[in-house]
């Protein structure tokens, strides 16, 4: 009788609890965290799918590489989870290229190694085998990549069933586990499979010494557009580090394609001797055949300052400059004293092949209470340098020549620049900048660009918390006089000598620079 009593008792306890409106009593609520209830489900499923992506993960960090000969190069390729996709090519002690190739959580790194003994000999002894290596290199990769994917793969899955073995102890866990992980990387791999951008090698950018920047990026005279290209641009890359490898003199760099331009654009130097040691290290070694300054060389613009603008005739290449508002008129009649300078002052000169129109800055501001934009943007200040901008598009539109590039201090200047020529130079604000002008129906388009500080901002570079990095720009203009590529460099601050040089491809020059509008001031 008693035991039916508790048995009856224990049946009512389970039924709803009329009081609380059906809520189970708490005999029944713990009986829902045995085996096979809902709460123990999912906390389950939840383990398995951590246990899946932590073996993933450690199975690509374990077996996410392997070896393979690229050309002439023992190299090593490796997978790796990341938060963005890209390929790193890692040719130590030179550099490293970043390319911007796919998207997905998976990062390629390919690491040029040591050369094979037996090919070194082989590139010593006939020169003409680097050229025969590097058209093999497209293949070398594409093979390497395949057998790196699958490898990854089987390492992923492998490491999670060991991983959900040793956790679960169960068999149908086990195979849940290892499930996830194959679809989770074979995802991962797909995914940057389908967003592979073959013409990304076209804009690399490159981290390392500035002497081997020309030589690993190559040159910018192509444009690629489909996979043939791709596959040219990635055969150039390892016959130049073949090169460098193999030669014992100094660094090569490639000849720019027949009709090239190489103009190199500086601004803002503020008595910084640095500079002047990274001008000639970029006009030498980038093959350089104008170099451009749009102003503010000096800070206060005083006669003993004249002596620095010395340099200048040290480059031995034509130097264009126009007058910033930290430079007086003796400084540039400094500048016109050296022999391979032209002063451009609302004029224009041709210089190879180049058409250039330029004016000097209106103000002579060198206070250094005020700010690097000089004495603000007032009206009076606007008037000024709108109306300089002005006096350079009527001399523009009375050239006998088409103007190439016109060039003005502070970019305040180029509004009324816009539809006289295709591009515009500017400095002033220590910070670099692609834009494109306002552009009216009919009119060309004309791109603007502004230069960093190629002198770190001078003594005012140190006021920050970080020095203010050394910037120019290598600018390369076809037969046609058209802008088909630059390459931004920057230099760490003072006391850094780390260099970055990131390549850019006009994909269409007539169209104007890809960049955003950003409007100019107005009256």
């Amino acid at each position: 009788m008693d035991g039916q009593r508790d048995e009856q008792h224990g049946d009512a306890e389970d039924r709803d609890d009329p009081v609380t409106g059906g809520a189970p009593s708490r005999p029944a609520r713990r009986r829902l965290g045995r085996p096979g209830g809902p709460v123990r489900r999912t906390g389950m499923i939840l383990a398995v799918l951590v246990v899946a992506l932590a073996g993933a993960a450690l199975g690509v960090l374990a077996g996410g590489r392997v070896n393979t000969d690229i050309g002439p190069f023992r190299a090593n390729l490796t997978l790796s989870p990341a938060s963005e996709g890209g390929t790193t090519i890692d040719v130590p002690p030179l550099g490293a290229l970043l390319i911007d190739s796919h998207s997905g959580p998976t990062h390629l790194t390919v690491r040029l190694g040591a050369l094979d003994q037996g090919r070194t000999e082989a590139l010593l002894d006939d020169p003409a085998s680097i050229s025969r290596a590097s058209q093999s290199a497209v293949e070398d990769v594409r093979s390497g990549v395949m057998r790196l994917g699958l490898r990854t793969l089987a390492s992923a899955v492998l490491v999670t069933l060991i991983l959900a073995a040793l956790v679960f102890r169960d068999v149908r866990r086990t195979a849940w586990a290892g499930g996830l992980a194959l679809l989770v990387t074979a995802g991962s791999l797909g995914t940057a499979a389908a967003t592979l951008r073959p013409q990304a090698i076209e804009e690399p950018r490159y981290e390392g010494l500035l002497v081997n920047a020309p030589a690993i990026v190559g040159d910018a005279r192509r444009i690629a557009n489909d996979y043939t290209k791709y596959a040219e641009q990635l055969q150039r890359i390892v016959g130049n580090v073949s090169q460098l490898y193999t030669t014992v003199s100094a660094l090569p760099v490639l000849d720019p394609a027949p009709g090239t331009t190489r103009v190199l654009h500086v601004s803002d130097m503020h008595l910084n001797p640095t500079g002047w040691q990274l001008i000639r290290t970029v006009v030498e070694q980038f093959g350089i055949d104008v170099v451009i300054d749009t102003g503010d060389i000096t800070d206060w613009g005083s006669e003993p300052e004249a002596s620095f603008v010395g340099s200048i005739s040290l480059l031995k290449k034509p130097y264009v400059f126009i007058r910033g508002n930290h430079d007086s008129g003796k400084t540039s009649a400094a500048v016109a004293r050296q022999p391979n300078a032209i002063v451009l002052n609302n004029s224009t000169t041709t210089v190879a092949g180049l058409t250039i129109a330029g004016i000097g800055d209106p103000r002579f501001t060198p206070d250094k209470n005020t700010s690097p934009a000089g004495s603000g943007l007032t009206q009076e200040v606007a008037d000024q340098v709108i109306g300089a901008g002005e006096q350079l598009a009527t001399t523009i539109r009375n050239s006998p020549r088409p103007v190439n590039i016109a060039l003005v201090h502070d970019p305040a200047s180029a509004g009324p620049l816009a539809g006289t020529c295709p591009l515009v130079l500017a400095g002033h604000t220590h910070a670099r900048q692609v834009a494109k002008l306002p552009q009216a129906p009919g009119q060309q388009p004309t791109a603007l660009f502004v230069e960093g500080s190629t002198g770190g901002a001078g003594l005012r570079g140190l006021e920050g918390e970080k020095p203010t990095p050394l910037s120019m720009t290598v600018l390369y203009f076809d037969q046609q006089k058209m802008l088909q590529a630059y390459d931004d460099i920057t230099v760490g601050g003072t006391g850094q000598a780390q260099v970055n040089l990131e390549r850019h491809i006009v994909q269409d020059p007539n169209a104007g620079a890809p960049a955003s509008v950003t409007p100019t001031p107005t009256r």
